[in-house]
């Protein structure tokens, strides 16, 4: 988030390489300007990053730590902050200026679903109320969207001869109904896809 010619100083400590769960880094942005007098930083004339990381647990739990923050800021009376980054999202936007609800809601719908919840909630255009009842028609996890389509085939009111079995193009199938919107198809790894029904 910062120049990539000019790097502020930072005072507040580095974020962890693994999380144990969702957090953001809320910065000081009476800091970060270089409001006030930029020598209370060890950074260049143009300001200082002074934040700190917060897990996303409650939004009180978060303003709390907000409002700590600012009051061991190096500006006087800051007011004003940024989430600057954030980690253990799987992946998910987060805007600056993101309701600390909205954080703490969408840490919670990823540490149900990881991975999966991340790649629907980008899907919806990061709508997080369409994304929770996307999972309401989830078909399940596959090795393969044509393991999905046949599977679907199998079921006994519809089985196939075994013969005509193997001149079946399962994964044209599939392809088929995602592409007639039947289905939505998302690979989270190898031989791992989910299918949800679409709306």
């Amino acid at each position: 988030m910062t120049d990539q010619h000019t790097t502020p100083a930072r005072t507040a400590g580095a974020a962890p390489v693994l999380p144990d769960q969702p957090r953001i880094d809320v910065a000081c942005l009476a800091a970060y300007s270089g409001a006030g007098q930029p020598s209370h930083c060890d950074g260049p004339r143009h300001g200082c990053l002074h934040g700190r990381w917060i897990d996303a647990t409650t939004p009180d739990e978060i303003r709390r730590e907000v409002s700590a923050m600012l009051r061991a800021s190096p500006e006087p009376d800051p007011e004003e902050w940024a989430i600057h980054d954030y980690e253990g999202f799987e992946g998910a936007y987060l805007s600056e200026y993101a309701f600390f609800e909205t954080v703490c809601e969408l840490a919670e719908f990823i540490g149900e679903h990881g991975e999966l919840a991340a790649r629907i909630y980008q899907h919806y255009g990061n709508d997080l109320e369409q994304a929770r009842a996307a999972f309401e028609d989830y078909a399940g996890e596959y090795r393969s969207a044509a393991d999905f389509a046949e599977e679907l085939h199998d079921d006994p009111g519809a089985a196939l001869p075994e013969s005509l079995r193997y001149y079946i193009d399962w994964q044209a199938v599939a392809r088929d109904m995602a592409l007639n919107g039947e289905i939505m198809v998302f690979q989270t790894g190898f031989d791992e896809v989910h299918i949800f029904w679409s709306r």
